[in-house]
């Protein structure tokens, strides 16, 4: 498959992400990939770090999946390694994909000195295609040899697939008065609808908190950053999101109630963090042209406003018509009207850009086309629906489909 051009709404650079006290690096070509490019990731944790995780509800979830789940729960949280591959998801692989997986935490294991359920793993890539486990033991070796603490663009580099540019984000929170990093990498580009807890994101914080405030904090932000997005509503067999807290020059106990007056900071600039490289994958969805942010107001509640408006970021002829610069309002209240959520027809609002195009369920006595539709000219699209039924609240983000998105998954495998 040929290289995609770089999506119109990437980032003009690549961000300046902060080394993360107790966090090193490195990443390389190993030959996952038909393409000479780095496709392998080995991060390594100073002892005493600290894992949670989010992973896909597929009920037909990868390897990598199954096991970070059961190590995990093995260990309580307790983790010294990451190995990601990319260009194979070793999915639907049976026995082989496991053994694969278990090969490869085991090299890992050997090279940092560590049991090999403190290894987390994950994979991306072509579905089906068995993993050959062979591939990972001279390249983490000599990966592990050259690792930093500030090797985030190649990081980010090694782990993508369709994706046109790497994604990161650093916020830098205060807890006890001194600073904490928060340095983050992401992937994703289609098959993008994430059902958590082919996407992946990494999270890692010199924070000093417990496996149980981690996952708490990580589960949470999920919901309002990764289960966000859309870019084609479908859920991948590999889709994790992994946070690490190393807890390097804390002076403090690691933390464990969430809602601790102490890391309220550290909670805001980490949920920031999360809906950057949420909002990043979305602005390299396969095709895309436009970045949509739909906000939902007047649900029965927060998670059934997430749902409508999921119902209108996922639908076909909403994101063609955003793609053809269409100001068809029509379509959104049909995608409404489907989600199998509560709406008040005669109470249905709609803006477009700012602009009241329907006001109490019909169309607004003072709305004018020419402006909607040139706001959908733009690369930034703001619709804004309230569905007047209770004070439920969501925003959602996904892209328009264009031909693009056809001709990219047509010869994905190619």
């Amino acid at each position: 498959m040929a290289e995609s051009k770089i999506s119109p709404l990437a980032p003009a650079n690549f961000p300046n992400l902060l080394p993360v006290p107790g966090v090193e690096m490195g990443a390389m070509h190993a030959g996952f990939r038909k393409r000479e490019r780095p496709d392998l990731l080995f991060a390594v944790f100073k002892e005493g770090a600290v894992a949670a995780g989010v992973f896909t509800r597929s009920k037909a979830p990868a390897a990598p999946v199954d096991w970070c789940r059961a190590a995990l729960k093995k260990t309580g949280g307790k983790a010294h390694a990451l190995v990601v591959n990319a260009g194979n998801a070793n999915a639907f692989t049976g026995d082989k994909g496991m053994k694969a997986a278990t090969k490869s935490a085991e090299v890992a294991s050997k090279i940092v000195g560590c049991q090999p359920e403190e290894v987390l793993l994950c994979s991306t890539g072509v579905i089906g295609v068995p993993l050959n486990g062979d591939l990972f033991e001279k390249p983490l070796g000599r990966i592990y040899d050259g690792m930093s603490g500030a090797m985030w663009r190649e990081a980010a580099g090694a782990i993508m697939t369709t994706d046109t540019y790497p994604k990161g984000c650093c916020r830098v929170a205060t807890v006890e008065g001194r600073p904490v990093v928060i340095s983050g990498i992401a992937k994703g580009s289609g098959m993008i609808a994430p059902d958590m807890a082919t996407m992946l994101g990494f999270i890692f914080t010199n924070a000093a908190v417990t496996h149980n405030c981690l996952q708490k904090i990580l589960s949470e932000t999920t919901d309002r950053s990764f289960n966000s997005i859309t870019v084609d509503g479908d859920t991948s067999t590999n889709d994790t999101c992994i946070a690490v807290a190393t807890g390097a020059g804390a002076t403090y106990d690691p933390i464990d109630d969430p809602d601790d007056p102490r890391i309220a900071d550290f909670r805001a600039k980490f949920e920031e963090v999360m809906t950057d490289l949420a909002q990043q994958i979305v602005r390299d969805g396969e095709g895309a042209t436009k970045f949509v942010s739909i906000t939902i107001e007047g649900a029965e509640s927060n998670e059934a406003a997430r749902i409508i408006g999921k119902s209108v970021a996922n639908s076909p002829l909403v994101k063609t018509a955003i793609a053809g610069e269409d100001a068809n309002w029509g379509r959104l209240v049909a995608a409404v009207g489907k989600s199998g959520e509560a709406a008040e027809r005669d109470k249905l609002q709609i803006w477009i850009g700012g602009q009241h195009v329907a006001h109490k369920g019909a169309v607004h006595p003072r709305y004018h086309e020419p402006d909607a539709a040139a706001h959908m000219k733009g690369q930034e699209i703001d619709i804004r629906i309230d569905v007047g039924v209770g004070e439920g609240t969501a925003t959602v983000w996904t892209c328009d489909l264009t031909y693009d998105y056809i001709r990219i998954n047509a010869d994905y495998r190619s």
